[in-house]
């Protein structure tokens, strides 16, 4: 699934970065929610991940500028989508003060990194804040370069989008004789979910879940290629049902990508894998937009009005089972609506079951999004071997489709 070019990129190991101002493009698109008056960050998964590199660069004696989008503010300056609030986060994780520029261009920026010492970092204000960013506006981009010196990428989660801040500055700096490395983060997850999932070691189980077979019939086609095993829950599940001539009541389906989901089935079948769909379910019924009268069914079909909102008891260890003696897992994807506590039964099952499997010496990677969601909730997260901080970018890649924000990167 690698393409080599990806691993020959500069990375922030490569450079010597001393009194170098340096672009540093991360992603922390992180959740909030309105606390009294204040933006309180949820989950500061993506901040943490970031802080090898940082330390990184302030060990280096670089001046740090980062760089982040929030949320989809369209062009509009959205209160509510300041980086501010990440700014402290970030302080208080590093034990060391982290300036913010209330602007990510013009004289705010300018000025803000100008006052930059070696080892000293600075947040720039939210750069969707300018429509040109997803634009891709070459003026913006010069803008942002405009000021330093070199690029470093870390924001795997947004290398999937040519925006300014991931494409178009890496051009301007490359342009004028400059060097663009990946940070620290995005090396590994290229390490991750290229290197390790391009000879995996074997067997090789991959559990896939999420509501829609169309979202990742592309990965899927390209794993049955390399896979062992392939556990199939969540939405998505009902339409291979459907393939197979089952009744899926009400459930979520795609009916218009039947036959894509059977041709999966056919190829899985010629080339020996192991391709396991649920064989019980929870089902529930929507009442006055809620939830109600959750049961076990253990039938092949699903009655009318019902939906599946989860994998059953025995489905959930007979993926376990499939799960335990695995060397490599690729998880990507939870098994039901785990954010509602009386669906999530399934997808804690796989959690805890990879989990274990990693500490009997598998190597483990997440894909990202719900999945990685599920193990923090767990107390899991330190007991997988990597999660991908791109949801997205993770998928595109897993397709084998190249990065914008990785291409743009200087060759070692």
């Amino acid at each position: 699934m690698l393409r080599p070019p990806f691993m020959a990129k500069l990375t922030v190991n490569d450079l010597n970065l001393q009194g170098k101002r340096v672009f540093t493009r991360v992603d922390y698109n992180v959740p909030m929610e309105k606390t009294g008056s204040a933006m309180v960050i949820n989950d500061d998964t993506r901040i943490r991940a970031t802080l090898p590199t940082l330390i990184a660069l302030i060990e280096k004696g670089a001046r740090i500028v980062l760089a982040s989008h929030l949320g989809r503010p369209k062009g509009e300056r959205v209160a509510s989508m300041s980086l501010r609030p990440v700014a402290d986060k970030l302080a208080e994780l590093l034990g060391q003060p982290v300036a913010f520029a209330d602007d990510c261009v013009g004289e705010i920026a300018q000025v803000a990194i100008n006052n930059l010492q070696n080892g000293e970092m600075l947040l720039l204000e939210n750069v969707r804040y300018h429509s040109c960013e997803e634009a891709n506006g070459s003026d913006f981009a010069e803008q942002l370069a405009a000021n330093v010196d070199v690029f470093v990428n870390d924001a795997f989660g947004a290398a999937h989008r040519a925006h300014a801040s991931t494409a178009g500055i890496a051009e301007v700096i490359t342009a004028r004789g400059g060097q663009c490395a990946a940070g620290l983060l995005m090396e590994r997850e290229l390490q991750f979910l290229g290197e390790e999932l391009d000879a995996p070691d074997k067997p090789f189980v991959v559990i896939l879940g999420g509501a829609k077979v169309s979202d990742k019939i592309k990965v899927i086609d390209r794993l049955i290629e390399k896979a062992d095993t392939i556990l199939i829950g969540g939405a998505m599940a009902y339409t291979f049902k459907l393939a197979l001539g089952k009744s899926v009541g009400n459930s979520l389906v795609e009916p218009d990508k039947v036959d894509i989901a059977q041709a999966a089935l056919d190829k899985a079948a010629e080339r020996g894998v192991e391709f396991l769909l649920p064989n019980d379910n929870l089902i529930s019924q929507m009442n006055d937009g809620a939830w109600a009268n959750p049961v076990l069914n253990s039938a092949e079909d699903i009655p009318d009005g019902r939906e599946g909102v989860d994998i059953g008891p025995a489905t959930a260890a007979r993926y376990a089972e499939a799960i335990t003696g695995a060397k490599t897992i690729l998880w990507n994807g939870p098994m039901g609506i785990f954010e509602d506590a009386r669906f999530a039964k399934g997808t804690m099952a796989v959690a805890v079951a990879v989990a274990a499997a990693t500490g009997a010496g598998a190597v483990s990677i997440i894909g990202g999004g719900d999945s990685v969601k599920a193990l923090n909730q767990n107390g899991l997260a330190g007991q997988v071997t990597f999660m991908s901080t791109g949801g997205g970018a993770s998928l595109e890649f897993l397709e084998g489709n190249e990065l914008p924000g990785v291409a743009a990167l200087s060759e070692k």
